[in-house]
């Protein structure tokens, strides 16, 4: 079988692991800010899964987690 390779170079795809899983980190704190900013863009966007490389569970609970850190203003709703 052939390995999946990116149409930019010729280095084969890694899958991403997910950061909570990898750490054993079982629940993600909304208070956390530094750990929430690495699951949002520049301009104040959630990431999926596919660019931050999350579980389908532990992405859930991160988009929960940062909804709740904005509503608490802990993180921008938009950056400008």
């Amino acid at each position: 079988m052939r390995p999946n390779y990116n149409n930019r170079d010729s280095q084969p795809q890694v899958k991403k692991q997910c950061y909570f899983c990898s750490n054993k980190i079982s629940t993600v704190d909304y208070k956390d800010a530094q750990t929430l900013r690495r699951f949002m863009s520049p301009h104040a966007k959630i990431l999926n899964h596919n660019r931050t490389g999350t579980c389908p569970k532990h992405q859930r609970m991160v988009t929960k987690a940062l909804k709740h850190a904005r509503h608490m203003a802990l993180l921008p709703f938009v950056a400008a």
